[in-house]
């Protein structure tokens, strides 16, 4: 999050939406331009082949993609029409496109739409696969020449910009040690789209996530390291040391950090991949805001799901939250403050079997663990949060010594299995996962480092 986010953030939403949107529309770059709903016949579907981005305010996922589509359209601008649409002020429109969540990007050809539609985290890699095959083989051709390999050294690579990610290049910095830190998404990891933190030492009142992000990321910045964020990981080879991002660059590295945290857990339901986006969403913090007056569904029970759905409940008028245990694994406080919210109610020791899309809703099936009998469940949208799984598929083919629940193993100073190479944060096998746990990892790591360069 840039200063200029900060300073809208502090003022008043709708303060917020106005700079916001002043700051899409300055870019400088003539081949994106941003349209309202009056504009989308002409524009749209009378514009030939057009890529069409829905993005909204306080959306870190939105924030992330802004640079890669900004890039997109520097190199196919000339073939395709780039475009983007502020979603909180086009609801009606968004909702006619079956958008219900940001960011979205739609592809139109002579007015029809046509691919699939991507949303959420949406990497380099997806929209240039899509645009590719709005174009002929000899334009794709053309177009990738443009696109010229890079080399860049450094000393430390650290991959993830999580909290943990974070205050290791703070220290290394300040260290005057030569380092860049990694992200395909922007700084702030999980905590970036949490709603509120209670517990980081420092702070008389909860702090919201990306709030916390933007200070500890402003900080580290101030040191004077590299930041390539909002990028896509292409490669990590952590034998050598080389880390390829948006299939152009590859950093070298003496060391490398890894700090790639950990991603929310599917339920691999039948219909969750269907409606992802599109009524089916894993951050209240981005999509709670388009279900006012409204039902929703929260699938979990532990601690995030309790307090997202707590969260929730600024906005929808029922939550019903799914859990299949007897008994909610949130903390005591948390459990407290969920029992005393008369919008919440929970259905224990059920699991969802199905998701489908019925109308405007959409539609659970669900089964009894303890009668095994299924019924349905309407809402107007589907909240998952069931824990979290470790960021270890993108680090290549040889990767650290890892435990049985697919954690990475490192000794007292976060040294992994391999020569040179740390873990930090979530990713690591430890006992307490916390956002300041992973500070103390980054802490750890980086002053090693500082003491062997």
């Amino acid at each position: 999050m840039n200063v200029c986010t900060y300073i809208a953030y502090t003022k008043k939403s709708s303060t917020f939406a106005v700079s916001n949107r002043t700051k899409h529309r300055q870019r400088k770059n003539t081949h994106m331009k941003e349209i309202n709903a009056s504009d989308f016949p002409k524009e749209v579907l009378e514009g030939g082949k057009v890529v069409l981005d829905f993005y909204s305010t306080e959306c870190p996922p939105c924030e992330a993609l802004a640079p890669k589509f900004e890039s997109m359209a520097e190199l196919y601008g000339e073939k395709i029409k780039f475009l983007k649409i502020f979603r909180q002020g086009n609801r009606e429109l968004a909702a006619q496109l079956g958008v219900s969540s940001s960011p979205t990007l739609l592809f139109f050809d002579n007015g029809q739409q046509i691919l699939d539609t991507i949303s959420g985290g949406i990497k380099k890699s997806e929209i240039m696969d899509r645009l590719d095959k709005m174009i002929s083989p000899e334009e794709v051709k053309t177009i990738k020449s443009r696109m010229k390999p890079v080399i860049s050294e450094y000393d430390v690579a650290i991959l993830g910009a999580g909290p943990a990610g974070l205050t290791a290049g703070l220290y290394l910095g300040q260290a005057k040690i030569n380092t860049v830190i990694i992200d395909p998404a922007l700084p702030g990891g999980y905590m970036g789209i949490t709603h509120q933190v209670s517990n980081y030492p420092g702070f008389d009142q909860p702090q919201n996530g990306y709030m916390l992000a933007h200070y500890m990321s402003e900080q580290t910045k101030q040191t004077g390291i590299d930041f390539k964020v909002a990028v896509d990981v292409s490669s990590v080879d952590l034998v050598k040391k080389e880390i390829v991002i948006d299939q152009l660059e590859t950093i070298r590295a003496k060391k490398i950090i890894i700090s790639t945290g950990t991603s929310p857990n599917t339920m691999n339901a039948p219909g969750e991949n269907e409606f992802k986006g599109k009524g089916i969403s894993y951050c209240a913090t981005c999509d709670a805001k388009y279900y006012v007056d409204k039902e929703v569904i929260v699938i979990g029970g532990g601690n995030s799901a309790v307090e997202e759905a707590l969260f929730i409940t600024k906005f929808a008028s029922k939550v019903t939250m799914v859990h299949q245990f007897d008994a909610l694994t949130a903390n005591q406080t948390a459990i407290e403050h969920l029992k005393a919210n008369d919008r919440i109610s929970v259905l224990y020791s059920h699991e969802p079997r199905k998701f489908e899309k019925r109308a405007d809703k959409m539609v659970a099936t669900l089964e009894n663990l303890k009668t095994k009998e299924l019924f349905e469940l309407d809402a107007d949208g589907v909240f998952v949060f069931i824990g979290f799984k470790a960021n270890t598929s993108v680090l290549g083919s040889v990767v650290p010594e890892l435990d049985q629940w697919g954690y990475i193993k490192t000794d007292e100073d976060r040294r992994t299995s391999l020569p040179d190479v740390f873990a930090i944060g979530d990713i690591v096998s430890k006992k307490y996962r916390q956002i300041t746990t992973a500070v103390a990892d980054g802490t750890v790591a980086a002053m090693t480092i500082s003491k062997e360069m």
